[in-house]
């Protein structure tokens, strides 16, 4: 979708009627059906005069397309400014140009993340060449007229407020300079120089005419790389009914059309492999020439799956291919193939950072895409806004006249394979009844610890392995170092015990970075995801008194935003919000106690409690 598109000379036009920003605002909301904040329109108005200098060359010709505000296909990204032409070969050029107001920055050890000011404070923001360079890797992998007509893309950012210093151009950041030049407040004459390069004759906008109506589908390139990156890895090798779910999805992906929709929805307990054959999905269905995405609430999945994927931590032009439940608000019905949906019992029903998008995110999955499969557990709903159960997918999947098609995966991956230590997790946090009331011969390391340094200590040897052993806890303690980088969080002062929550420098791929070891992780970080070794704190939220397994939320981090809600709901309907706040504690504890493949260590904060669990091993 084009927002603005004129030649050079009706560009020009617009900038000396002093009124761009209103031109360009009329045509956003006219087009994208949204209006924009006044920070944006002030952009406008500063950068893209900017521009007007930059291209106000006689040797740029009059009829070069200009294009503003490309809204990038299945994203709600935009790109800039685009210049578009021919080169001295009469070849289609298309120069892609990130416009930033930027005065100063601040490097990270992150790949490709930068600080700058961004509203009050510093942020971290993507380097402006990795994200002029990504957006122009998205357009080349996604756009088919872009790979047939071999229309030749040149990504750059121009930050025209910055002066040079040692941050923006650091050799630290050079592989994304490589592909995607910095233009500073200095630099206006090479940036023109630049354009001049790839643009000798004008087009009209006929490219990004092309380009904007082009279909949209994977490059053979992005299919044919990721099959070589899936092949073999063990990781992600299926067995036994893994292997039915997949073929089942396969045969439907190619079989939905928007007039025959299709939902599948995958049942299976923590270890059964549901993430393993969704990222085997993603990679197959992408490789018969289909749009698909994986989708999860939680970001910590989709960034350990694209890491493990790519064998790299860095940034990669695969990541549009994961994506978060959220991202499909004003998405057009079947616009995707497919979308593949990991830990669907996350879904929620409003989008955004307050919760404010959208109507309902299971229905707008549906809607979205031809086909959708939702893995599904629904005993690990771990937040009071947790609405994905199977009853809320055939309930939307029905007023989309799409046909439901029901799997299990039951088969045991993690905790060595024991169904028998699942069962008496059940059991010994009341979850519900089984005949597993203690726990023996199942080949699996389940200790009850007396102090949480010894737990720790336990951790720190076992990671030594290798770097697959990793602590967490309930949220009973507040985010203090959030603020403070010298903070600590949770803290057992009878045991003289401090340690950090995670999220403060690896973010997401906390559950793999080697010194995350020293952090402790919660139910948002690790959920989905697994380790040899687990050692789980569990706080006062969740006590045994006289051998009846109670909770109380008040015990709770007031920052914990999982049972946000349930005061209210308490006193509208006190046993309802009992009962949910019973199940959410409940289940938060048994994720943590599940994700380890090897062993789990527990230390309870109340004594009772490991009391009770000591007697039932």
């Amino acid at each position: 979708m084009i927002v603005y598109q004129k030649t050079k000379r009706g560009f020009e036009d617009d900038i000396i009627s002093g009124d761009i920003e209103n031109i360009i605002l009329n045509l956003y909301e006219d087009k994208l059906n949204r209006s924009t904040g006044k920070r944006e329109q002030d952009s406008w108005r500063n950068s893209l005069h900017y521009m007007h200098t930059v291209l106000s060359d006689p040797e740029i010709p009059y009829n070069t397309g200009v294009t503003i505000e490309l809204q990038i296909p299945q994203t709600s990204k935009r790109i800039d400014f685009i210049i578009s032409g021919k080169n001295e070969t009469q070849n289609d050029n298309v120069v892609i140009v990130e416009l930033k107001q930027w005065q100063s920055s601040e490097m990270t050890d992150k790949d490709g993340i930068v600080k700058t000011a961004l509203g009050k404070g510093l942020h971290e923001a993507s380097h402006p060449s990795y994200q002029a360079w990504s957006y122009a890797a998205l357009l080349q992998d996604f756009n088919v007229t872009i790979q047939t007509d071999k229309i030749a893309l040149h990504p750059c950012a121009y930050l025209h407020n910055y002066i040079e210093d040692t941050v923006i151009r650091n050799p630290f950041y050079q592989k994304y300079l490589d592909e995607a030049p910095v233009f500073l407040k200095k630099d206006m004459l090479q940036l023109r120089q630049f354009i001049k390069k790839f643009v000798k004759t004008g087009d009209n906008g006929d490219i990004m005419y092309r380009i904007d109506k082009g279909e949209i589908r994977p490059s053979k390139m992005l299919s044919e790389s990721l099959a070589k990156m899936i092949a073999g890895n063990q990781e992600f090798i299926m067995i036994d009914e893994q292997k039915i779910v997949y073929e089942t999805a396969i045969d439907l992906a190619k079989r939905s059309t928007s007039n025959h929709k299709n939902v599948l929805i995958v049942e299976g307990g923590p270890g059964t492999g549901k993430s393993v054959v969704a990222i085997n999905l993603l990679v197959s269905i992408t490789n018969l020439d289909k749009l698909v995405q994986y989708v999860s609430k939680n970001a910590a999945p989709r960034a350990v799956y694209a890491s493990k994927l790519t064998k790299t931590i860095n940034k990669t032009r695969f990541s549009n291919l994961f994506k978060g439940s959220g991202a499909y608000t004003d998405t057009p019905k079947n616009a995707f193939d497919t979308l593949v949906v990991d830990e669907a019992h996350r879904l929620n029903e409003k989008s955004g950072l307050y919760s404010n998008l959208g109507e309902n995110q299971v229905k707008e999955i549906i809607a979205a895409s031809k086909f959708s499969i939702f893995f599904i557990d629904e005993d690990q709903r771990v937040t009071m806004k947790d609405i994905g159960n199977k009853a809320e997918i055939k309930k939307w999947a029905q007023s989309e006249g799409a046909t439901v098609h029901e799997m299990e995966l039951s088969s045991q991956f993690r905790c060595a394979g024991s169904d028998g230590y699942l069962a008496w997790l059940d059991h010994v946090l009341q979850i519900r009844e089984t005949a597993n009331t203690k726990l023996k011969d199942i080949g699996y390391d389940f200790r009850v610890i007396d102090s949480p340094n010894e737990l720790r200590d336990i951790i720190f040897e076992k990671n030594k392995l290798n770097n697959k052993a990793r602590l967490v806890a309930g949220y009973c303690w507040d985010w203090k170092s959030k603020n403070d980088k010298y903070a600590n969080d949770i803290i057992l002062p009878d045991f003289d015990f401090a340690m950090k929550w995670n999220l403060a420098i690896d973010g997401s791929l906390w559950i793999q970075m080697p010194n995350s070891v020293n952090e402790i992780g919660c139910i948002h970080t690790c959920q989905g995801l697994e380790v040899d070794y687990v050692g789980v704190i569990v706080g006062k939220d969740l006590v045994v008194r006289n051998g009846i397994v109670l909770v109380d939320p008040s015990k709770r981090s007031k920052q914990d935003q999982s049972i946000k809600g349930y005061k209210t709901l308490f006193q509208q309907n006190p046993e309802k919000a009992k009962q949910m706040a019973r199940a959410i504690i409940k289940n938060t504890y048994r994720t943590l106690m599940t994700r380890g493949m090897k062993g789990c260590y527990v230390y309870f904060e109340d004594e009772e409690t490991r009391n009770y669990f000591a007697g039932s091993l």
